[in-house]
This record gives structure tokens, sequence and C-alpha cells, in this order.
């Protein structure tokens, strides 16, 4: 939604996010419900954070990851995993996980996402990119990835490849990442509701319900 847009009863969410998040889609999805139950209006914003900012650009397989960095074993990866596969199933989403998935840099998307943001496309990139990376599997940190999936959504393919090449949303995005780390956000998913109510995590539908109820009735009563 365009800042045009926004009526007295809109309640601004910001949210932070890594498009390999798995609980920031779900968060997400919970925000959706919870939208759709109080009828409230939202002019959503999306903030980068990156989980591994230290990644390679090959990635790591994801077992291995969440060993070194949870200290994870593969039984409770693969409990981890049936977990989300389960409530995604529940929220529409298909995180069709295996033995070689891989977490990747996601620096590169941060900028495309940044750029898309100027276009009034940041949204429907964001999601293309969960949908890229949890469903079907494809690098996000990928040059030719990105640039395709920047297409799916009606951006001009050969300006997002320029954008990649170039990094002029490099310094944007490390910005963009201090002013969040700077007040505080350590993990995502990180949703500050009307400017000053933070939830972090996927906190279920009810909850999201129960701040946007308070957020609108305060924006009424201002």
């Amino acid at each position: 939604m365009a800042a045009s847009d926004l009526t007295s009863d809109t309640v601004q969410i910001d949210i932070v996010s890594d498009v390999v998040c798995p609980w920031c889609i779900v968060g997400y999805r919970q925000l959706e419900q919870a939208l759709e139950m109080t009828g409230v209006t939202a002019e959503l914003r999306w903030h980068p954070f990156e989980l591994n900012p230290s990644m390679p650009p090959d990635g790591q397989n994801l077992i291995e990851h969440m060993a070194e960095k949870y200290g994870a074993s593969a039984i409770q990866s693969l409990e981890n995993r049936a977990r989300l596969q389960h409530l995604g199933a529940d929220l529409g989403i298909a995180f069709n996980f295996t033995d070689h998935s891989q977490i990747v840099n996601t620096f590169r998307a941060h900028q495309l996402l940044d750029w898309a943001e100027e276009h009034g496309k940041q949204h429907p990139l964001k999601l293309a990119l969960f949908e890229a990376y949890f469903s079907d599997g494809l690098d996000v940190s990928d040059k030719g990835v990105l640039t395709q999936v920047a297409r799916s959504v009606g951006l001009n393919a050969a300006d997002a490849s320029e954008v990649l090449t170039g990094g002029a949303h490099a310094q944007s995005v490390r910005d963009k990442q201090q002013f969040w780390t700077n007040r505080g956000i350590s993990g995502v998913p990180a949703m500050v509701f009307g400017g000053k109510y933070l939830l972090t995590g996927a906190q279920g539908a009810p909850t999201y319900a129960d701040i946007l109820r308070k957020v609108q009735a305060e924006t009424a009563a201002a």
C-alpha cells in the first residue's frame, strides 16, 4: 500500500526479517490471518536482517548449519523440519526441505528488495523469494535466480541484474540493518505495530489480532 493510500485507521507494521527464516514466513501468514479476522487495514514495510551475515557464497548444508549454530542433532533437525512442514501446511506454506537443503547468504536478496521498494514491488518480491527458497529449493543468493524472481513479479530483469552487479543498494541495506540492530533487534521475525509495540517470533494469529485491535483503537482515539 502506498503512503498516499493510508487513512487514519491504517495500522503501520514494520517487519524485520530474512528470506531464509522459516518463522518469518510463518509469522507473516499468521499476521495475514489476524488482519482478516479483525478487518484492520495495514501498511506493511519489510526491513532487512541477515541471520548469517558471515555465510560464505557457497552456503552450507542446512542440517550441518543447524548442528554448528544451535547444537541440533540430526534427529532434532528432522523433528524441527517435520514441525515446520506441519505448521506450514496449515498456513498454505510448502516447506520442501530435503537432506540437501542449503542455507545461503542473503545480502544480495536484501539489496534487490531495497531496490524493489522504490518501484512498489517490495512486498510481492519478498513473498516470491520466500516461495523460491522454501518451496522451490532455489538458491536466493544466486544472481540469476534473483533476477528471475524479480522478473516474475513484474520488475525489469536487466535493471535487477544491474542492481545486483553494481551494488548501488548495498550501503542502504547496511544502514537499515544497523538501524534495527541499534534498536535491540537481534532475532526475527520482529514486528513493530504502530511504531511502538514490538512482537518477536511467530506469535500466532490471536496475538497479532489483539495488538492490531489495540493499535487501531488508540489511533481512533487520538
